[in-house]
C-alpha cells in the first residue's frame, strides 16, 4: 500500500487507474473483487502463478528486489559492487541504513534504508521505533541486526501487532540499553544512543477481538464495512483482516464508498 504520515497515517492501494484513498471507507462497506488477473511486480507479465508476494519465476530467481538480501541484508555484497543487478544494487543498497527497534506490542530489531523511515515501520504496523544505529551501506547493518538477534526478535507478531498497542518508549529505551552492552566489540562505533523515538498513529475506529485472515485465493469478493488499516492489514468489522502485500500482483476493483449504501 502507498502510505502517508501526517499526524495519523494515511493509506491508498495501488490499483492500475492510479491510487485509491482509503480514508472514505473507513467506518463504511467496502468490497474488494478479483479479476482473476495476476501480473509480475518486477517485470509486469501476466502470469498463471506468483511467488513471493508478487513475482513471476524468472524474476523471483533474478530480479535484484528478490535477491535474498533482502531478507538476509548481511548478505549484501552491493558495497563491493556485486549483486543481481550492480547499479540498482548501488542505488538501493549501497547508501546508507539504519538500524531501528520497533514496538508492534513487543520489541523487534530491523534494518531498512534511510529514505525509507518511517515507511517501514508503518508497514510492521509499528506504534512507536526508535533508530540505534547508522551505517554507509546495507551489508553492515545486517552484521548488527544478526548479532542483536541473539537477544532481540526480529520479526512481528502480527496477531499481537493487530490489536490495541499503546507506545513503549520505556521498553525502546531498556532494549537500546540492551544492545549497546551486547553488541559485539567492533560494530559498537556505530550505535546511536541519543536518538529519541518517533510514535506512529493508525486509522483504526476499532479492534477486534479476534482476527481472522483471509485471502483472495479462497474469497475473490471481499465484503464487510472496513474499521481500519494498520500495518498492510485492513481490519473489517467482523474479525476477518485481509494483507494486502501478500496480495502484490493480484488485479482488483474496489466498489465506490457510496455503492452499497
Amino acid at each position: 500500500m502507498l502510505t502517508g504520515l501526517d499526524g495519523q497515517v494515511s493509506y491508498a492501494l495501488p490499483l492500475l487507474d492510479g491510487p485509491l484513498e482509503l480514508a472514505p471507507y473507513i467506518g463504511a462497506p467496502f468490497t474488494l473483487r478479483a479479476t482473476g488477473v495476476l501480473s509480475c511486480v518486477s517485470c509486469g507479465r501476466r502470469v498463471k502463478k506468483l511467488f513471493a508476494q508478487g513475482f513471476c519465476y524468472p524474476c523471483l530467481t533474478t530480479a535484484p528486489e528478490a535477491a535474498e538480501c533482502i531478507v538476509r541484508p548481511e548478505l549484501c555484497r552491493a558495497h563491493l559492487g556485486e549483486g543481481r543487478d550492480p547499479e540498482w544494487e548501488h542505488e538501493h543498497h549501497d547508501t546508507e541504513h539504519v538500524v531501528y527497534l520497533s514496538f508492534t506490542g513487543a520489541v523487534k530489531v530491523g534494518v531498512t534504508r534511510s529514505t525509507q523511515v518511517p515507511v517501514r515501520w508503518i508497514d510492521q504496523g509499528a506504534v512507536s521505533a526508535l533508530i540505534i544505529a547508522r551505517v554507509p551501506y546495507r551489508q553492515l547493518a545486517g552484521l548488527i541486526e544478526v548479532d542483536l538477534k541473539r537477544i532481540l526478535a526480529d520479526r512481528t507478531n502480527w496477531r499481537a501487532m493487530l490489536k490495541r498497542v499503546p507506545p513503549d518508549h520505556a521498553a525502546l529505551f531498556a532494549a537500546r540499553d540492551q544492545a549497546r552492552l551486547a553488541l559485539r566489540e567492533d560494530l559498537q562505533q556505530h550505535l546511536l544512543m541519543d536518538e529519541v523515538p518517533m510514535d506512529i498513529a493508525y486509522p483504526v475506529l476499532a479492534y477486534p477481538p479476534k482476527v481472522v485472515s483471509i485471502s483472495l485465493e479462497k474469497q475473490p469478493v471481499i465484503s464487510g464495512r472496513l474499521m481500519g488499516v494498520k500495518g498492510q492489514y485492513l481490519l473489517f468489522e467482523d474479525g476477518r483482516v485481509f494483507n494486502v502485500r501478500n496480495h502484490s500482483g493480484h488485479h482488483v476493483t474496489v466498489d465506490p464508498p457510496d455503492a452499497a449504501m
